[in-house]
């Protein structure tokens, strides 16, 4: 019998041990809160590099020009302000490079070289991309970061690139652009004019349209925009509710939503007297406004809209109203019922004893 206990209680620590040991092993495993963290703008990101064959120069793209035979005319060379190469070895005459391609750059400076070489082989590799600046997104994002344009970006690649979208974003995402559009297609002239300090391009997309795939709510994102997914207030619910709880305000929260977000309402609840505590900007006492949620379950009123900072509180029936009235009578039936055995228990006891 003895050795039968011992036995049992070496299965039940070792079964123990390896319970504790799997689970050690499953938090190892699974990601840490850090690495969900999100990263600071200045981490720099690139898209990939899909069409950057057809990758247009600018001013400050650095590019590696050989020329075959003729070790003292190849050199490294960087587009200046202008647009151009001025700074081949023996050329005076500097050749435009702004908005074109490393091929047709290529052809350009061999026949540069053709007035003193007879039939230059010459190759041109773009060694660095600086002519366009980081795009920045922040804001509702998983991955605030700024990611290096050497294509055509669409909104919705930045943000996936950026981790996609937090539980915390709004309706809205704001894009500003800092830069004129630099190598314009047919019907993009506007976008390439300068721009002035005092009317600085600015671009609001609804969240809900892009997640609906409409293109006018997935513009091409120039280099130097700004992008900001913008943050949802929040909303606090209280009271006679399942689970009071502060949400975020997003896409015209009614105060339908609100409650089902946070478990709906208690069996006791006044739901004909809900109240919304309302601050207005510039005012020094809340304003209180009174819902009747028991007429817009109905749909005998229309549904109420909530706003930022909203303080949502549900009140608590009285114990005679007619949403709790059968609940009282039950309690107070039980309770004397219970005080009746309970006192009637304590006579007999005292009976017996006495």
């Amino acid at each position: 019998m003895k050795r039968s206990f011992v036995v049992a209680i070496l299965v039940c620590f070792t079964l123990a041990t390896l319970v504790r040991a799997q689970e050690q092993q499953s938090t190892s495993l699974a990601p840490s809160q850090d690495s969900y963290r999100p990263a600071s703008t200045s981490d720099t990101s690139a898209v990939d590099n899909q069409g950057i064959r057809n990758y247009l120069l600018g001013p400050g793209d650095v590019i590696d020009v050989r020329v075959f035979g003729q070790s003292d005319l190849s050199a490294i060379v960087e587009v200046d302000s202008d647009g151009n190469i001025s700074s081949l070895p023996f050329l005076e005459t500097p050749i435009p490079a702004k908005c074109r391609t490393e091929k047709a750059l290529q052809k350009d400076i061999a026949a540069a070289y053709a007035k003193y070489i007879k039939n230059p082989q010459v190759s041109v590799r773009i060694a660095e991309r600086k002519s366009r600046q980081p795009a920045t997104v922040f804001g509702a994002v998983r991955q605030p970061m700024r990611v290096q344009m050497q294509r055509k970006v669409r909104l919705n690649e930045l943000v996936v690139v950026s981790g996609g979208f937090t539980e915390r974003a709004s309706g809205t995402i704001q894009i500003l652009h800092t830069e004129p559009l630099m190598c314009p297609q047919p019907g993009e002239e506007a976008e390439a004019a300068p721009i002035d300090g005092t009317k600085i391009p600015f671009q609001v997309v609804k969240l809900s349209d892009l997640k609906a795939g409409r293109l006018e709510a997935n513009p091409i994102i120039r280099p130097g925009d700004y992008v900001m997914v913008t943050e949802a207030e929040p909303v606090y619910i209280t009271g006679s509710v399942v689970s009071p709880q502060g949400i975020f305000l997003r896409d015209q929260l009614t105060i339908s939503r609100a409650l089902a977000m946070v478990g709906g309402v208690r069996k006791e609840a006044r739901t004909s007297d809900v109240r919304v505590y309302r601050q207005k900007p510039g005012a020094q006492n809340q304003e209180v406004i009174r819902v009747d949620y028991a007429a817009i379950k109905k749909s005998q009123k229309p549904d109420f809209f909530l706003e930022a900072y909203d303080i949502v509180e549900v009140p608590e029936a009285g114990m005679f109203s007619p949403s709790r009235i059968g609940s009282t009578l039950v309690g107070a039936a039980s309770g004397s019922l219970g005080n009746m055995f309970s006192t009637g228990g304590a006579s007999l006891a005292n009976r017996v004893i006495y």
